[in-house]
């Protein structure tokens, strides 16, 4: 977008403010007839090819237009939806699934069991490289396949008896594996549509799906538009037959185009955080803590953050309160990393703001008052509000411990791809629940993590993490979990939590069923468009 459109924009929303347009009446459109939902997503998605995904963007497409074998209810407990029914077995090792008859993918042909072997077959192929391979490893031999141990995949504990029947067999009990068959990489997959189109096959014209929308256009670093698939198996979107998703990146255009009534929604990339006193005073506005955790990332194997002491210095110089402030809210503080309000969040755990000791570690280190520093860079990506969160810590590190660091931002998909491929020395980085348990957050930071881009690995760490997803007493659990933080927050420190996000929303309010919720996923299926007297259109 050139100079004069965001100028334009700009002015725009200052004219909103003056006039007092952002407090307009719902009745200033018309929804006798809509059956469209506008969003912004922000950003291009970087795939929709759910083996390969890692990103929100890409998420909230594709949990719209795919279901598991199982979903989550509104208490965030799984009940089935793929699969009509399980049975485990009394040693808590085996599942035995159902799968639902009659339903059929956007083509027209039935969903076997097949299409789930073959999926987990996808991703746990090496060559794959899918981010979330580690999420099966908890299935026997799993683990081995993926890292080329075994190249036999029957070998792998995942059968399809016949059509309609998958048999999964785990190497120890799991008390959260139901969950994980809620998550995208676990959705089954059409053999026969990858290799026909290759790389292709996630675009609009070829990509077959079987949740309630399908995917009818995808302009890219334009637009995306999903539509009710006529055939879904069950329940229809009630009033947003469609949902149209734009790309746009700048806040202030963003929120000018949601108060003019071009948008129905906006989540935090939306929201200017000048903006926010403003904001928060209108109905439209909504606030809530998800369980979404931001931390800073080491790359432990580069210099010089292969120095524990330089890593602890950073960590005790960030100074988290300000950096709320500064953010209007949108975070909560936090030095440990399972979130708040989640088991075993711990707010006594990770090494809290202490310029003093930091200071102190950095000269154990070898470098006093930043003296003789290798020249560092900080990647974040240029989405939301990271650039001033970045700035700020720049400003902190230069303050509290003398030392000039670069900012380097990329485009999103661009910053995807540089953590997955070269971790920089030091990043930016966060991390949301894909299911309402610490071992989704823990595990992360395991040796064998796909999703870990610190190069940190500890085997105690490890073995406590893997001993917590074995039991099912919580109190046991956060003992072992409190112990396993400690390590990952104080004594090894490959990253530093700082913030603990809180999404901030406008939402219409003649959108209703589009409520922030802990997982801060967006289903649209439910979303009904009524009248201010209450009445759906």
């Amino acid at each position: 977008m050139n100079k004069l459109k965001n100028s334009l924009l700009a002015f725009c929303v200052l004219l909103f403010v003056s006039c007092g347009c952002g407090n307009r009446p719902p009745t200033a459109i018309d929804i006798s007839h809509k059956d469209t939902l506008n969003i912004n997503i922000g950003t291009e998605p970087p795939t929709l090819d759910w083996s390969l995904a890692t990103d929100v963007t890409s998420f909230t497409i594709i949990n719209n237009i795919m279901d598991g074998l199982a979903a989550f209810n509104k208490e965030y407990e799984p009940v089935p939806s793929l699969a009509q029914s399980w049975r485990i077995s009394e040693d808590g090792r085996t599942y035995t699934f159902k799968i639902r008859e009659k339903v059929f993918w956007t083509d027209g042909k039935p969903l076997k069991a097949g299409d789930f072997l073959y999926s987990w077959e996808r991703i746990l192929k090496p060559e794959t490289a899918g981010s979330y391979a580690y999420f099966l490893f908890d299935i026997e031999n799993a683990k081995e396949f993926n890292s080329g141990k075994i190249d036999n995949f029957d070998k792998v504990g995942v059968k399809a008896l016949d059509d309609h029947t998958l048999v999964v067999t785990l190497t120890k009990p799991r008390a959260y594996f139901l969950n994980l068959v809620t998550f995208m990489s676990t959705f089954p997959l059409r053999k026969d549509i990858v290799e026909k189109y290759g790389t292709k096959w996630t675009e609009a014209s070829n990509i077959v799906t079987l949740g309630s929308y399908r995917l009818k256009k995808w302009s890219h670093h334009e637009e995306v538009l999903i539509e009710e698939y006529k055939n879904y198996w069950g329940e229809k979107p009630k009033s947003a037959k469609k949902v149209k998703m734009i790309m746009n990146e700048n806040p202030v255009s963003t929120l000018a185009l949601y108060e003019s009534g071009e948008l129905d929604f906006l989540d935090s990339k939306g929201v200017p955080l000048l903006e926010v006193p403003r904001l928060i005073k209108l109905q439209d506005f909504r606030q809530s803590v998800v369980f979404r955790n931001n931390y800073i990332g080491f790359n432990t194997a580069k210099a010089p953050f292969d120095n524990l002491l330089v890593r602890k210095a950073f960590a005790s110089s960030i100074d988290r309160k300000s950096l709320a402030g500064l953010l209007q809210g949108a975070g909560e503080p936090i030095t440990s990393w399972i979130p708040i309000d989640m088991l075993a969040h711990s707010p006594r755990i990770g090494l809290p703001f202490d310029v003093q000791k930091a200071r102190k570690f950095l000269e154990m280190a070898g470098y006093p008052n930043g003296k003789n520093f290798p020249q560092t860079t900080f990647l974040y990506p240029d989405t939301g509000n990271n650039r001033i969160v970045a700035e700020a810590f720049q400003g902190m590190w230069k303050e509290h411990l003398g030392i000039e660091v670069k900012l380097v931002n990329q485009e999103w998909a661009v910053y995807l791809s540089t953590l997955r491929t070269a971790p920089p020395a030091l990043f930016r980085a966060g991390w949301q629940a894909d299911f309402p348990d610490p071992h989704n957050f823990m595990n992360l930071f395991e040796c064998g993590s796909g999703n870990n881009r610190t190069n940190w690995c500890d085997p105690e760490y490890d073995r406590l993490v893997q001993k917590a997803a074995e039991i099912l007493d919580r109190g046991q659990r956060k003992d072992l979990y409190d112990d396993a933080q400690r390590i990952l927050t104080e004594t090894g420190v490959p990253i530093v939590p700082y913030l603990n996000s809180v999404q901030q929303n406008m939402i219409k309010p003649y959108v209703k069923g589009l409520e922030p919720d802990r997982l801060n996923f967006l289903y649209f299926s439910e979303i009904e468009f009524a009248n201010p007297s209450g009445s759906t259109n």
